[in-house]
């Protein structure tokens, strides 16, 4: 989820916004679902505000696979081993599985005896990706553009293979370890929520293997796949028969992943569209909150879900958890801001300079004409 593309200049300054996209829907979803007021969470607009917010997760796996793909790439390059370049991006899921066990241990520990012991072992989104990076690892063996191929096969492989999963009879197994691999309404198990990192592994894969000349046609074939995913894997979900005996859509089914997965792309289309041209250079709140996710993942879960908003939990109205998440928004950029210090301001500071330079032009006397 920590931003990498940084690095990288304002070639793949998209992904960053894409990222911080993804963290605001995020926020106001989980706002309304903390909030709001049981009798109201049948409305349209709670409905839709936690419709969009379930973009987020797969957003965040999708662009973990895409920084993966970077690394992995990057270690071939400077001329690392085949084993070694997989022990590079293992060592990756090393960071990411400690900051979700910190993660679960500071929630828990500052519940003051509100949540059970087991809530430590919950699997959240920074379990899967741990996981998800460890399993992919092997991968950087390959070459950059054999990796695509396989990264995508891996993908598609992961998203088939979930509702086969669920079918199987695996109560013997401890539901601690269950819950790492069985999909699940309540936890961000390997199947089928890695797929999304194995995808993003082969579309940052195909990143590092285009020039920048030629990024534009590279995203408008993202879109066009994307919107084609879409339409056809919701065309093959509402088909009278399926493959399956038994498929949940909103838990394990193949094209529900395949929809996600168009969307993301033709997101991340839409931002590379605004960070290239419609907004080059300048400094944006979106791309701010995206370059420390991680920062504003952990801190808003704190905030949203813990004891310091009590008294406004599931008690509000529509309106006022709009309000609300309004609130926890700006917070977090301004917590985002902070933390990056000047660095998230020089974009800023040349927009207000060239729109103080436009005023100043405009309000000069103009020569007379002959």
């Amino acid at each position: 989820m920590s931003s990498t593309s940084a690095r990288t200049g304002q070639r793949l300054a998209f992904l960053d916004w894409t990222r911080g996209f993804a963290a605001l829907i995020m926020l106001q979803g989980h706002v309304f679902h903390s909030f709001t007021h049981k009798d109201l969470r049948n409305s349209d607009t709670y409905i839709l505000s936690q419709f969009i917010g379930g973009l987020t997760p797969a957003v965040f796996l999708f662009l973990t696979g895409v920084t993966l793909g970077f690394l992995m790439d990057s270690s071939m390059k400077k001329g690392l081993s085949p084993m070694g370049r997989v022990w590079h991006a293992m060592r990756r899921s090393g960071f990411l599985l400690s900051m979700a066990f910190l993660f679960r241990l500071q929630m828990w520990a500052f519940s003051l005896g509100k949540s059970p012991w087991t809530d430590l072992f919950k699997v959240d989104i920074l379990n899967c990706m741990g996981l998800a990076v460890i399993v992919l690892s092997p991968l950087a063996v390959f070459e950059t553009r054999e990796r695509v191929r396989f990264a995508l096969i891996t993908g598609l492989a992961s998203a088939c293979a979930a509702p086969l999963i669920a079918m199987q009879n695996l109560a013997h197994i401890h539901p601690f370890v269950r819950a790492w691999f069985v999909p699940d309404p309540n936890f961000f198990a390997f199947f089928p929520w890695a797929a999304f990192v194995a995808l993003g592994l082969s579309a940052g894969s195909v990143l590092r293997l285009v020039e920048d000349k030629d990024m534009h046609r590279v995203m408008q074939w993202a879109t066009l796949v994307g919107m084609g995913m879409i339409v056809g894997a919701q065309y093959f979900s509402n088909l009278p028969f399926s493959l399956y005996p038994q498929v949940d859509f909103w838990v394990n089914s193949p094209a529900l992943i395949l929809i996600k997965t168009g969307i993301i792309l033709v997101l991340a289309s839409f931002a590379f569209l605004w960070t290239r041209y419609l907004n080059p250079g300048g400094w944006s709140f979106v791309r701010q909150v995206g370059t420390t996710s991680l920062l504003v993942y952990w801190v808003h879960t704190e905030l949203v879900y813990g004891s310091w908003f009590w008294p406004w939990k599931e008690n509000l109205s529509i309106g006022q958890s709009a309000a609300m998440a309004v609130f926890i928004i700006v917070l977090m950029v301004a917590l985002s801001v902070a933390r990056t210090g000047y660095k998230g301001w020089p974009g800023a500071m040349v927009w207000l300079k060239q729109q103080w330079n436009a005023r100043q032009l405009q309000a000069a006397p103009q020569p007379a004409g002959d």
